[in-house]
């Protein structure tokens, strides 16, 4: 087919003369948009989007816009353009215009262009189409052209296809709006395969058709009728009195529900695991427990539960440990617990990554509260009891099902055997007096279970989940089981505190250093203690100093985030300024076995000393910089 002339500015044909050029030339005006658009869009939507912009190049009304208003400069010529042909080149210029606009991006700062609204017709549904496969040259060719941007097809389209020459390449893009023509004609290459553009490879009107994903279309459909089913049984439900569910107790108002929500907030759905499957489970953590407690048969009780876990009203009192969400379960929970406890009723639900524990008073609900915490990777060793009330002072626990005994231990008097206690046919214990009761540190409770092959200490640090406390060096922690780890725990138990509700999973506490103080004034104990919470980014670490005949340790450093003395960083460093029986102060620091070396220094102290402990005398209230040498060469600085 021989171009048309168009060696002068098309001017607006009539609507019939340009529906006349479209009817004529449709298999080349779609050839054109089809190789002008975007190789991205993927073979199906470009040979519909290319039907698509051919049929939206019909001018709207009678005629179209004077050309001289719409772009300016001087009225083209009109000899020679009168005939039909003088529409094609027009028409030609609208699918251009419109495909080079498809390959423009999206953005929120301007009105979408018309090329790029997508196509309304023609729409082909359950079938993909696309143009018949040729040969290698062709699809060399079509490679190539994947690589130029949609002006440099547009000019390789408008030379090979339509026969252009140079200037009249320019021209056409210029007028399409294409800001720099001639950098689209360099980059549109050599001509020596425009013959190829003619090949069927590129005819988007002689097609293949497939049938689009059979499976997708199937799961799509059956989505849409439960997503239709469930919109009627919500509907239905709305119009039922009361909402449909009962009471919620002090629950907040339900504005909207949907088919999952209800599912996790029917209590007939809770998950309920049999008394005996921990003995057989391989996962022994919270999903291991049975379902307890004197109501957990009371439906209208999990059910106001349940409801206030996903809505609490605005005088339900909600905590949660942090980085714990508070969010509604996404699912059925399971029931760990529901029963009455002292003067209150107390509900426990785990849904994998929380428990949750919901307690109202025994009679009514005024007063309700909801607390959350985080427990995802649990184990045997950090799932043994969870804390059901805290009363006066007093604290009561739910034990594990595989715990068999319990006992009370008071961690700062090591000497003393601890009492045992009585556990409930549910695993309830009686109520046991809280860590420091009365604020002071004269006295720190603890929670000795034995079960599992086991005997774990664990102690009351302000929420849901119990701290398990173990001794020994970074990555040999081990449970406090042994005279000399009591030992150990009754001088730094008093430090416990400065870790309460921080989310915490468990302490280990051991000894890092001993130090001969100057003077002859005894040895020194150096303990780091660690707490890793359960989010495992804000574990808590602490240098203590042990001077002799003192009771108790003192802080010498503290850090947060921190990896010193755990597992993956198991060294520290810590010092402190201490004061000689005769009056005289030093800088005692000491670090951990990987230390070779320390120094000091800062205002009237300097020195260094080697291996891992360093004593210098010092003015008083001395402000000190410490660092050390490891025994691998590399250097490192103290905890802080």
């Amino acid at each position: 087919m021989t171009a048309p002339d168009t060696a002068t500015r098309p001017l607006p044909p009539d609507v019939e003369q340009a529906e006349a050029a479209i009817v004529e030339h449709y298999p080349r005006l779609v050839r054109l948009a089809y190789l002008v658009l975007p190789p991205s869009l993927g073979r199906n939507r470009r040979v519909l989007t290319a039907h698509s912009l051919t049929q939206r190049a019909l001018p709207r009304g009678r005629r179209g816009a004077d050309p001289v208003a719409v772009q300016g400069g001087v009225p083209a010529q009109r000899g020679g353009l009168g005939g039909p042909e003088s529409g094609y080149a027009y028409v030609r210029l609208r699918v251009l215009r419109s495909a080079l606009e498809a390959g423009i991006p999206l953005t929120f700062k301007a009105l979408p262009l018309r090329g790029q609204l997508p196509a309304l017709l023609p729409q082909v549904w359950g079938l993909r189409l696309f143009p018949r496969a040729g040969g290698a040259e062709e699809l060399a060719l079509d490679q190539w052209l994947a690589t130029l941007n949609g002006p440099g097809r547009a000019a390789c389209v408008l030379r090979a296809l339509e026969g252009l020459d140079g200037p009249e390449v320019l021209r056409v893009l210029a007028e399409a709006g294409v800001a720099d023509p001639a950098a689209a004609v360099a980059e549109s290459g050599d001509p020596a395969h425009d013959g190829l553009f003619a090949s069927p490879e590129f005819d988007p009107c002689v097609l293949q058709a497939r049938p689009t994903d059979l499976l997708r279309r199937r799961r799509l459909a059956r989505a849409g009728l439960a997503a239709a089913a469930a919109l009627a049984v919500c509907g239905a439900l709305l119009a039922l009195p009361g909402g449909g569910w009962g009471s919620d107790g002090p629950s907040a108002p339900l504005y909207a529900r949907n088919a999952a929500a209800e599912q996790a907030l029917d209590p007939g759905q809770l998950l309920r695991v049999a008394p005996t499957v921990w003995r057989t489970s391989s996962r022994t953590d919270y999903s291991a427990w049975p379902a307890r407690g004197d109501r957990a048969q009371d439906a209208e009780l999990l059910r106001r539960a349940l409801a206030v876990w996903a809505r609490p009203g605005k005088d339900v009192v909600v905590s949660a440990t942090p980085g714990t969400p508070s969010g509604p379960p996404m699912g059925p929970p399971q029931l760990l617990f529901a029963g009455t406890v002292d003067q209150a009723v107390v509900v426990l639900l785990y849904d994998g990554l929380r428990v949750v524990r919901y307690a109202e008073p025994r009679n009514g609900t005024a007063g309700a509260a909801l607390d959350f915490a985080r427990t995802d990777g649990a184990t045997a060793d950090t799932a043994t009891a969870l804390v059901l009330s805290r009363v006066d002072g007093n604290v009561r626990y739910l034990a594990a099902p595989w715990v068999t005994g319990a006992s009370l231990r008071d961690l700062l008097k090591p000497g003393e055997e601890a009492a045992a206690l009585k556990l409930t046919p549910d695993g309830v214990t009686p109520p046991v007096l809280g860590p420091a009761p009365n604020g002071d540190c004269t006295s720190w409770s603890a929670l000795s279970l034995t079960g599992d092959g086991a005997t774990r200490l664990v102690t009351d640090l302000g929420e849901l989940t119990p701290a398990r406390l173990t001794s020994g060096a970074p990555g040999a922690a081990r449970d406090v089981t042994e005279a000399a780890e009591l030992g150990e725990w009754s001088k730094t138990a008093c430090l416990l505190p400065s870790v309460r509700s921080h989310g915490v999973r468990s302490v280990n506490a051991w000894t890092y250093a001993k130090q001969p103080l100057p003077e002859g004034d005894g040895t020194a104990t150096w303990l780091c203690s660690r707490a890793e919470t359960w989010r495992g980014t804000a574990d808590r670490v602490q240098a203590q100093f042990l001077a002799p005949g003192t009771p108790l340790a003192a802080q010498a450093a503290k850090a947060e985030g921190s990896p010193a003395c755990g597992p993956r960083e198991p060294r520290v460093l810590a010092g402190v300024l201490w004061k000689s029986r005769a009056g005289q102060w030093y800088v005692l620091a000491a670090g951990s076995a990987q230390f070779a070396s320390l120094s000091a220094s800062g205002a009237g102290v300097s020195g260094s000393a080697n291996g891992n402990r360093l004593a210098l005398k010092a003015p008083e209230g001395a402000q000190v910089d410490l660092s050390g040498k490891l025994t691998d060469g590399s250097k490192a600085g103290a905890l802080r």
